[in-house]
């Protein structure tokens, strides 16, 4: 069946309603036509089975032929444990040490500046670093108010060791950070006389609630006062190019599903050899040794990365990373980009264009109001026509009848969802101190004598098309009380 940029017959008059206005608004989109053909030959599934993908940071969507050629691999060759010399366990070595060689040269990280080391996802690989960075009393962990719990989480490692954590404010609507506040927090780095103090400062290049995109000039702003930087890339690397040839983070943790999919549970954690040598590790086990005794109660780490890498590698599934690398770089991470930035900006003017019929908007957005300087994630609640925010589960539960595919509630991330919502913290901490450590959300929302307590999100990625942002348009129109 013939279409226009992805919209079946049955719906081309409704569709064509938007179509001129929208080429003429982002003709930029005309560049992306590859991914249309890629979507019908790769995602055939999404149409067929009438679904509407608007979960990307959630997670990303796989292609037939990686799966298919992931089986291949698997079905031709035989692959054992590689932690030893045997032919099997060789040719298994032989795919862990390729794709760590693929995935450094991906993000255009020198080889001789990088370690690529396999986690269980981005959430190991903070932890990683949460758990074994050198924090001591006076040292500081500094991280923004919009930061993903896997990140937060980093502060009660250093707290245990007398630390400190501080949080730098970002403001709403934008949910963006003042540079000149970030300044007097980053010139709070304590260098101890000829030796510097260990001062770590996480932020994600892409907000994971808003999708405001924050600086990655920072890395190099906090490190020339003392800051190792730590960059949460999950939500940015499936549709920006990371070029570590230009930014040089200390530490960079991503997932590769939200890249492309699959396989699921592969993450890794791209660290500068000279950052992973401070790095102190509380405990050691198989795999990480190059010798360890019993008798002797010593031991002594494996060199490189496999220090840090736990138990065996998922050596299995390292073949479909190096193959969802090749997907994407085969789509174009630019031309991705394009795409998602032409569709956001289109979403973003015409959701913000709905009214009630009594002039109220339909849209609270929280989060960057254009496409400048921000991804495909959009994160709002809807109002109705007295202006109070309608139930984010509620507007979850319709989505589902329609097969549209979106999230609700604070994605991992509460201090962007506070800040959004205007959530104070004496309300906060006196709904913690009533639950004395155990609570249920449900809790936590009778608790709060607040309008909201969480949002809606969509997002944008590799396969979206004007079809699916149409679609959620109408969807959203349904909301508008005339």
């Amino acid at each position: 069946m013939e279409t226009i940029l992805g919209i079946r017959d049955p719906e081309r008059r409704f569709f064509q309603t938007h179509e001129g206005r929208f080429l003429a608004a982002w003709p930029e989109y005309e560049t992306t036509r590859s991914l249309d053909t890629l979507r019908a030959t790769e995602l055939a599934r999404l149409d067929r089975l009438k679904h509407v993908y608007l979960d990307y940071t959630g997670g990303g969507l796989y292609g037939e032929s990686q799966v298919k050629r992931h089986a291949e691999v698997l079905l031709s060759n035989v692959f054992g444990n590689p932690h030893s010399s045997n032919p099997t366990s060789l040719a298994a070595t032989e795919l862990v040490e390729r794709c760590r060689r693929r995935v450094l040269a991906f993000f255009r990280a020198s080889p001789e500046e990088y370690e690529a080391i396999f986690t269980a996802n981005a959430t190991h690989a903070l932890k990683l670093v949460g758990e074994s960075y050198p924090f001591a009393p006076g040292d500081e962990f500094l991280l923004t108010f919009d930061n993903h719990n896997s990140v937060n989480g980093i502060r009660e490692f250093d707290r245990v060791r007398g630390a400190q954590t501080t949080y730098v404010p970002v403001q709403p609507p934008e949910m963006r950070v003042q540079e000149e506040v970030l300044d007097r927090y980053l010139d709070r780095a304590r260098l101890g006389g000829n030796n510097r103090g260990h001062n770590l400062f996480a932020y994600p290049a892409q907000s994971n609630f808003s999708g405001a995109q924050h600086p990655l000039e920072w890395i190099e702003r906090a490190q020339a006062r003392g800051w190792d930087v730590l960059l949460d890339a999950a939500a940015f690397v499936p549709t920006n190019r990371l070029d570590l040839s230009r930014w040089h983070p200390d530490f960079v943790a991503l997932s590769f599903y939200k890249m492309f999919g699959y396989p699921t549970g592969v993450g890794a954690l791209i660290a500068r050899k000279a950052a992973l040598a401070k790095l102190r590790r509380p405990w050691f086990a198989g795999g990480t040794i190059a010798v360890a005794s019993v008798q002797a109660d010593r031991h002594a780490l494996a060199p490189g990365a496999a220090a840090f890498e736990d138990g065996t590698p998922s050596y299995l599934a390292l073949p479909a990373v190096e193959i969802g690398l090749d997907f994407l770089e085969k789509a174009g991470i630019e031309t991705i980009h394009q795409r998602v930035r032409c569709l956001t900006g289109w979403l973003l003017e015409r959701l913000q264009a709905l009214r009630h019929g009594n002039g109220v908007p339909l849209l609270a957005l929280y989060g960057p109001k254009t496409a400048d300087r921000r991804g495909g994630t959009l994160a709002f609640n809807f109002r109705d026509a007295r202006g109070q925010l309608v139930d984010h589960r509620l507007v979850e539960e319709v989505a589902n009848h329609r097969r549209i595919s979106l999230r609700t509630g604070c994605f991992c991330n509460p201090g962007a969802g506070e800040l959004a919502l205007g959530l104070g913290r004496d309300e906060l901490v006196t709904c913690f101190r009533k639950a004395a450590d155990v609570m249920t959300y449900e809790d936590f929302r009778h608790c709060i004598h607040h309008e909201g307590t969480g949002a809606v999100r969509v997002s944008l990625g590799l396969a979206s098309n004007l079809a699916d942002v149409e679609t959620f348009l109408r969807f959203a129109e349904d909301f508008v009380e005339d």
